[in-house]
Order: structure tokens, then sequence, then C-alpha cells
């Protein structure tokens, strides 16, 4: 079996987030309401030992019981980006550096609806490109970036996007986590962990990982986590950091993993 049938999960991968009904989508980005995710805790075993001290941490057992309630917590997952496509879902995500789902999801309208193709990209002024991502953050870096990407799509890999991390990688903007999220996302190919500052902080909460390098925590977690979980994991995560387990200030008190974790920082604790 070769190296990417071994990875291929799924042929129908995650569904772009627009396909699903209004309710269904906020479900699935934002997870169930308090009183649900409360009630699903209630249903989790406890995890033995002190703050920050887990008595086996990395127990299969455990990890299924975290895998179970992230998954009914957020029912059929989705990435939170618009997307139609490999190639939309690969800017998206370059633009999505170091602002929010939300604020991309503004701007890629229009981006697409006047550059729709790798090649109509590639050819766009950069100015007209900066205008358009301006709200993003960053916008003259990564408009030269997704110009940049479109490029090496059209002269590289005729306008298709590969299917590969070391392909993917070529493309300016784009590093591991970005490979990543379109490899699972789109392609359904399991072929890492996405680890942005949410998955990182809530691996290193629940005992998962020690690490803060992203690479050596994406490690850690492949040792740990089935790999037919990898892709919902990780957007389940995502969402779990932007909703409910904040850097600052966590809401534990409505957290499905609150029975699961030890974290020393928890704000309300059951047991």
């Amino acid at each position: 079996m070769s190296k990417l049938a071994s990875q291929q999960v799924s042929k129908s991968a995650l569904r772009p987030p627009q396909r699903l009904k209004t309710s269904a989508r906020k479900a699935a980005v934002e997870g169930v309401d308090a009183a649900k995710a409360r009630a699903i805790a209630a249903n989790e075993p406890v995890a033995k030992g002190k703050r920050g001290k887990t008595a086996k941490p990395l127990a299969p057992e455990r990890v299924k019981a975290i895998l179970d309630a992230l998954a009914k917590t957020y029912p059929n997952v989705v990435c939170a980006l618009t997307h139609h496509d490999a190639f939309e879902l690969t800017i998206a995500t370059i633009l999505s550096a170091q602002t929010t789902d939300v604020g991309v999801n503004k701007a890629t309208p229009e981006l697409f609806r006047m550059y729709p193709t790798p090649k109509k990209l590639a050819d766009a002024p950069l100015p007209e490109l900066e205008r358009i991502i301006h709200t993003t953050g960053f916008y003259r870096a990564k408009a030269k970036n997704i110009k940049g990407a479109a490029k090496v799509l059209v002269e590289k890999f005729g306008g298709k996007v590969p299917e590969t991390i070391e392909e993917l990688i070529q493309l300016p903007g784009v590093a591991r986590k970005t490979a990543n999220v379109v490899l699972g996302s789109w392609y359904g190919i399991a072929s890492g962990v996405v680890v942005d500052t949410h998955v990182g902080r809530l691996s290193r909460r629940l005992e998962l990982t020690k690490q803060d390098d992203p690479v050596k925590v994406e490690q850690d977690l492949e040792k740990v986590i089935p790999q037919d979980h990898w892709i919902q994991f990780s957007h389940e995560l995502i969402h779990h950091g932007r909703q409910v387990c904040l850097a600052r200030k966590p809401r534990c008190v409505d957290c499905s993993l609150e029975k699961l974790c030890n974290s020393v920082d928890k704000t309300w604790s059951s047991h």
C-alpha cells in the first residue's frame, strides 16, 4: 500500500461549512449549547489525579473518552473557513494566519469572485489584492504569499493543488499546519494533526503533551490519537479552544471535557 493510500481515511473528507444548514453549521463550529455540554461532561469518567498530574493521562480509555466527548460536542465537525475547492481552502488558510476565520470569510467572497482560479490570482495586481484582504492583517505579506502560491500552482502543478505535504509546502505561505488543513479537510488525507495555538494549548492542558514546539506537539498527538481521528480531532480542538477553553479564562463550568481534565489553570472543577 502506498503512503498516500495508507493516509486516506475518507473520500468525502470534511464538508465545506457552507454546505451545511445554518443550525448544523453552528453546532459543527460553535458546538452544542452549554446545557448539553454539561450533560456530556456528566457522563464522562473522572480523570483521577491532582492538578496538572493526571494519573495515566495517555491511557487509551482516557483518550477514547476525550474523543467521544469532543465528537458529541461538535457533531459533524467542519473547518470553519468557507471554501468550494482545494484552491480556495489553500488561499483561505494562508490568509487565516494571526486572524480569525470569521474575518477571512468576510474577505474571501470578493477575492474569489474576482480571481476564481490560480491563473487569475497569479496575474492579479498586488495593490488590488492588498485592498481586498486588508482586514485580515499583515496584508502586504499575505498578498505576496497568495499571489506567489497561485503562481507556483500554475507553473509547477498545472493549476491543481497537490496532495502531499512535500509538494504543498513549496507554496509561499504554506507550512506544515496549512498543508495538513488542506489535505485533511479537502482530500480526506490524514497526513498529520493540525497544530495551531489552540490545539497546542488544549493538548497541554489535557496532558496529551508537555511540548511547546508545534512539530513536537504533533508528534506526541500522533502517538496517542488514532489516525482515523486526526482530521476531526484537530478541528474539534480548534473550535473548543475558541469557544470554551480560552487562553486566559477557560469556561470550565460549560466544558464537556471538564471531568477528564486536571489542568492547573481550571476556573471551576467538579472533582
